[in-house]
């Protein structure tokens, strides 16, 4: 029996305990974009917060692509969340290739080149890149202004969030 069997067999025990009140429509209060990394998984207990209380926006990088945007503007505008968080974490393997060196890769692996080149999303430096994440999701034109959006590195050896701030440029006075 292969592993999708036994998941499949688990989901029948569990389905015996599913609660009824699930099936409700969510009213979600933070929506959280993060990597798909499995050990951050568990972000009731990482971030103090029900299950029901965090929509879950989950994608590779974790890169605002115009996806994630769209998630957020529904999640913002339909679903009702009040804020947004957007998660990256030290050790990403998006940290471990360039977008380049990975078509490279698959094309000589497969033997076969993409029709265009795929993006993944690579980045080298978990801030810079929740930085870059921040403004793409303030830059959008739907995104409600009174809706904070801060960005933190999860570190994955001590469980910490660390806040990233966004670098302003100066300001120049005027004469």
């Amino acid at each position: 029996m292969g592993i999708i069997d036994n998941a499949l067999k688990a989901n029948r025990n569990y389905a015996k305990r599913q609660d009824p009140e699930l099936a409700e429509r969510p009213y979600p209060k933070i929506a959280v974009v993060t990597c798909v990394h499995p050990r951050l998984s568990n972000l009731p207990e990482i971030l103090g917060l029900p299950h029901a209380d965090i929509d879950v926006i989950r994608v590779g990088g974790p890169a605002v692509t115009e996806d994630v945007l769209g998630e957020l503007v529904v999640s913002t505008r339909v679903l009702g969340t009040t804020e947004i968080m957007l998660l990256n974490h030290t050790g990403c393997g998006f940290t471990t290739f360039t977008d380049k060196e990975l078509n490279t890769k698959l094309s000589a692996e497969t033997g076969e080149s993409s029709p265009a080149p795929m993006r993944f999303f690579a980045y080298k430096d978990p801030v810079q890149n929740t930085r870059e994440q921040i403004k793409i999701v303030r830059s959008h034109p739907w995104m409600a202004k009174k809706i904070p959006v801060r960005g933190f590195v999860f570190d994955m050896k001590t469980g910490l969030l660390s806040d990233v701030e966004v670098e302003t440029a100066p300001q120049h006075a005027t004469a």
